[in-house]
């Protein structure tokens, strides 16, 4: 089994587990204990809790030690060397006339290493900064750009609201905030007010913004009509909190209403009956396919009754004979058109292959 306790380095920064050991801690003590880029001292913020060491992580750093009154006067010594460091740089960056912004100077616990966070809008060249740094300080110099957000995260301050702000004071990570928060909840889509001291949006637009969503699911929207026992009109204006509706009247008149009020189905409105004529059957869609099938297929002539006169009768024979004779002349145009490319059938009759008078004696 192993001990398992939570240490954090900075105020509000992320957390680390690390392994407690044999080592009595608890919650506020102070411990060393070995990073990545030395030594450092931390705050325990949870446990010591057991955990099973198939679990993962398996591999845990140790802790080294409980912090003493030494190594409290040490971190007392390098807050000193930190603000030496920030003013000196300062400086330097003032009469180099170089554009960036000093945020920043952070001293390991053993001195190693310092470490210089800055903000920019592009790519600096601080070749020479650093030479200067460290001809001074005798120690590494490490330059780390960081953005606007992790710098109002150090310097810390007061927000709009009027209390510290969230990045420094328990906000460990920076949540993705969007301009559609800020609608959903109507807030003024001013930038002066829904802007923090880093300039992007306010992190706490994120903190009701789920709940907003679930409360505007059962509101109607603005400009859909709604009914009530009195009243009917225009969805104008939405309190999602309360569930007030702001209503407006056909007379442009307004009401506010709730949304317990509102008439999920509306009554109908009797109205004249109308005499409608019987629907007449429409034929069914045939395919294109039996319809070319039957344009094809020639009409077959209607067999002719008993019952009809012999004047009807002799119209219709006339008829199919008219009929007949137009076919003939279709078709002899048809040969003549044939003929007239030059396909002639040689034969005695004709005009054109007409053999010619022989004389005798010739």
């Amino acid at each position: 089994m192993q001990r398992i306790v939570t240490i954090q380095f900075i105020t509000a920064g992320k957390l680390y587990d690390f392994n407690a050991g044999n080592i009595d801690v608890k919650p506020g003590d102070k411990v060393i204990v070995e990073t990545e880029r030395g030594l450092g001292i931390g705050t325990v913020v949870t446990g010591p809790f057991e955990r099973e060491e198939t679990d993962p992580p398996a591999n845990l750093v140790s802790i080294r030690r409980q912090a003493t009154p030494e190594d409290l006067v040490t971190l007392e010594r390098n807050t000193r060397k930190e603000k030496e460091a920030y003013d000196f740089c300062l400086n330097r960056i003032m009469e180099r006339g170089m554009q960036m912004k000093l945020v920043r100077v952070e001293y390991l616990f053993d001195c190693s290493k310092a470490v210089f966070f800055f903000t920019a809008d592009g790519r600096v060249d601080f070749r020479d900064l650093v030479k200067d740094l460290a001809h001074t300080f005798h120690t590494r110099i490490e330059m780390r750009q960081i953005g606007v957000r992790d710098e109002s995260k150090m310097v810390g301050g007061i927000g709009i609201c009027g209390r510290e702000l969230c990045c420094c004071s328990f906000l460990r990570e920076f949540q993705p905030v969007s301009v559609k928060m800020a609608k959903e909840q109507n807030l003024a889509l001013n930038p002066n007010k829904i802007s923090g001291q880093c300039g992007r949006l306010l992190c706490c637009l994120d903190y009701e913004y789920e709940t907003y969503c679930c409360l505007r699911k059962n509101l109607p929207k603005c400009g859909k009509r709604v009914h009530t026992d009195s009243v009917s009109g225009v969805v104008d204006k939405l309190n999602i909190l309360t569930g007030d509706i702001t209503l407006k009247q056909d007379d442009g008149k307004t009401v506010v209403i709730n949304q317990k009020d509102i008439q999920t189905e509306t009554a109908a409105v009797d109205t004249p009956q109308r005499i409608e004529a019987p629907v007449v059957p429409a034929r069914s869609q045939q395919k294109g396919r039996e319809r070319r099938q039957e344009r094809k297929q020639p009409e077959a002539a209607e067999p002719l009754s008993d019952e009809t006169s012999p004047v009807e009768q002799a119209v219709a024979e006339t008829g199919t004979e008219s009929k007949q004779g137009e076919e003939q002349p279709r078709q002899a145009r048809k040969k003549h058109r044939f003929r007239k490319h030059g396909h002639r059938k040689k034969s005695d009759g004709g005009s054109g292959n007409t053999p010619q008078p022989t004389t005798p004696g010739a």
